[in-house]
């Protein structure tokens, strides 16, 4: 029963937070390109490449805000290559998805040992300085509020909301994902809505990679680690709904924290049983909700406008 307790503490639920942050963004992004029609398999390299150019542009600038935006850039330019072949020349959205993660992988690997020498990791980078404020000495709210990119998080969890549901542009790509010849139809640009979904999801993934990179402060080979693929299954569980979205991506890193504080107290658990429990967790999720989830009906169709 002790050991239930030192479980689940404040300590867990700032770790849970901490965790979550690369879940959240992917997840958002990856609604607002299913919103729009384009499913887009490619967030577990998307979150790669943000990570690793964050850190490129932070070791030759020496400024971490220069290489969040040097990630975020990097994770667009990446998201357009999946938008330009899905879109442009309607291929499988799925397969070149997966084609990105792989170059992802290989981009990676290939300039991480021609700039750092390196096979497994990059040169220590520094981090953006916390905010120090009254606040950042309260447990778990100190953690929220002196940390900048948790902040940007909980600004963009809201805009993503407000702009899919409350804005003319929200309602356009939602249209763009339901039936896009009715919206092209009505003057609406299908291909330019769907882009733009596409790349705000690549913008979002990369800046999950980015808060990756920065938490530890260099890149590590493979560093993304799956959460792309929990991402989608995020969006998935919520429905395609930025909020429900991101309360699943803190369920995950709810598991994925306990996770760690077992392996840490040293209970009497094969290693392997506890750090599979997010991927348990993850198929389990999937297999609940995927029968009852409803995604949006033009969701990884091509669109060919007559």
């Amino acid at each position: 029963m002790d050991d239930f307790f030192k479980i689940f503490s404040l300590s867990l639920l700032s770790q849970t937070i901490r965790i979550s942050i690369p879940y959240i963004l992917a997840a958002l992004g990856a609604t607002v390109s299913e919103l729009g029609g384009v499913v887009n398999i490619g967030l577990e390299g998307l979150i790669l490449i943000g990570a690793f150019f964050s850190v490129i542009g932070n070791y030759y600038t020496n400024n971490p805000w220069l290489g969040l935006l040097f990630g975020v850039f990097g994770g667009v330019v990446f998201a357009w290559l999946h938008a330009y072949v899905s879109i442009k020349f309607r291929a499988n959205q799925i397969i070149s998805g997966i084609a990105l993660n792989i170059m992802a992988v290989g981009v990676t690997k290939f300039f991480l040992k021609f700039i750092f020498h390196s096979s497994s990791n990059s040169s220590r980078i520094s981090g953006i300085t916390p905010i120090n404020t009254p606040l950042s000495k309260i447990p778990l709210i100190g953690d929220i509020v002196s940390s900048p990119l948790i902040i940007i998080t909980i600004v963009l969890i809201f805009a993503v909301y407000y702009t899919v549901y409350k804005t003319s542009f929200g309602l356009r790509l939602r249209s763009v994902g339901e039936n896009p010849e009715a919206a092209d139809t009505l003057g609406i640009n299908v291909y330019k809505i769907r882009y733009i979904g596409v790349l705000v999801s690549g913008a979002l993934a990369a800046l999950g990679g980015v808060w990756l990179a920065y938490d530890q402060h260099q890149f590590t080979d493979g560093m993304s680690g799956g959460r792309g693929y929990i991402a989608l299954a995020a969006m998935i569980f919520g429905k395609w709904d930025p909020l429900l979205a991101t309360i699943a991506s803190l369920l995950f890193g709810f598991a994925e924290a306990i996770q760690i504080q077992l392996q840490t107290m040293g209970i009497n658990i094969p290693v392997q049983f506890i750090q599979m429990i997010p991927y348990a967790l993850t198929i389990i999720v999937l297999a609940l909700s995927l029968s009852k989830s409803q995604s949006p009906s033009a969701d990884g169709i091509p669109y060919e406008k007559e």
